[in-house]
């Protein structure tokens, strides 16, 4: 195999955020791009076999540019940017992190991490309603509360609601102790932490309080009319499509809905369709109603959670083809 090496140097950015803390960044580049970085008098070094330099190069040149933008580099974050060069997608990739969505109460700024979750918050933006479908730790319920809140404090809305299914993903509410408030509330507690985290403990407190943050049950939508109200309806996948359907006719005037979900985390009796599933393929194709599917590659976790979904994913795609009726009715 042809060898070969190349220098970049280093401009506009500090050596130590390139190669980060012990060089962390440097050892997990020479792993998983096969060739040997090192930094040499203000020089990156990549020397190894010509296609995986030039492959290097090209990942290193956007690293820069990255960090040119003021963001930092971790291993979640690298491993996403070798993921995206690798399957074309890594031009002007630096921009899906340079888009402030909100300030925490604290003062962090919370920006897009992956090109899908860009896509998910321009989604959102410009829909009356956003179906956000994908595994767990993609941001898609946080995300959604961030960009309530905004829309909250900028006065594009009176109201914020949030609800999820009390379904049971292997317990029953009965054994829980207290009323139906306690009972529920293990099943909306993300929703009362990314709440809190958007506007600090006593905001959101007072906000509750009077009325202006509502958080229940699925159930309590009923017979409502959701009006200058913006509405998130997490964990959708455990509705039936009657739920799903009393749920998206709540919608009023100047109001906005995201609906979160994960399809292959149904906790349903069997026999019962997804109503997250049902909606999506009936509404496709309807003006101000987009769908947003989020993959492991929007994990943003910590980086061996993109791996675990990855293999549950590939484990029950290879189910479904040697047993293509298991959970058919899902």
């Amino acid at each position: 195999m042809k060898k070969a090496t190349v220098k970049i140097k280093l401009e506009g950015v500090r050596v130590e955020d390139l190669i980060g803390v012990f060089d962390e960044n440097v050892t997990l580049l020479n792993k998983e791009l096969g060739v040997l970085l090192y930094l040499d008098d203000g020089f990156i070094i990549i020397e190894g076999e010509s296609e995986k330099v030039d492959f290097a190069k090209l990942l290193v040149e956007k690293l820069i540019d990255v960090l040119k933008t003021g963001e930092l580099l971790d291993k979640t974050r690298i491993l996403y940017l070798i993921d995206a060069l690798s399957s074309g997608e890594i031009k002007g990739i630096e921009k899906t992190f340079s888009g402030v969505i909100a300030v925490t109460s604290k003062g962090k700024q919370i920006k897009p991490k992956t090109l899908g979750q860009k896509k998910y918050v321009n989604a959102i933006n410009e829909n009356v309603v956003t179906f956000g479908i994908g595994p767990a730790g993609t941001g898609k319920t946080y995300l959604a509360v961030c960009m309530a809140a905004v829309a909250y404090k900028q006065k594009q809305v009176e109201r914020i609601i949030l609800t999820r299914p009390a379904v049971e993903a292997g317990e029953k509410l009965g054994f829980l102790p207290g009323d139906l408030q306690n009972k529920v509330d293990p099943y909306l507690r993300p929703l009362y932490d990314a709440l809190q985290d958007m506007f600090g403990l006593e905001t959101y407190q007072k906000l509750t309080q009077k009325g202006v943050i509502e958080i229940a049950p699925l159930a309590y939508m009923r017979g409502r009319t959701l009006s200058n109200s913006y509405i998130i309806l997490d964990e959708a996948q455990n509705t039936t499509k009657e739920q799903m359907k009393m749920f998206l006719t709540r919608l009023g005037e100047n109001s906005k809905m995201v609906i979160t979900g994960d399809v292959t985390q149904i906790d349903l009796p069997q026999g019962k369709e997804s109503g997250l599933n049902h909606a999506t393929k009936i509404l496709k194709g309807i003006e101000g109603i987009s769908t947003v599917i989020l993959t492991h590659k929007d994990v943003v976790r910590n980086p061996i959670v993109a791996e675990i979904v990855k293999a549950y994913t590939q484990s029950e795609e290879k189910t479904k083809k040697e047993n293509p009726n298991v959970n058919k009715q899902n």
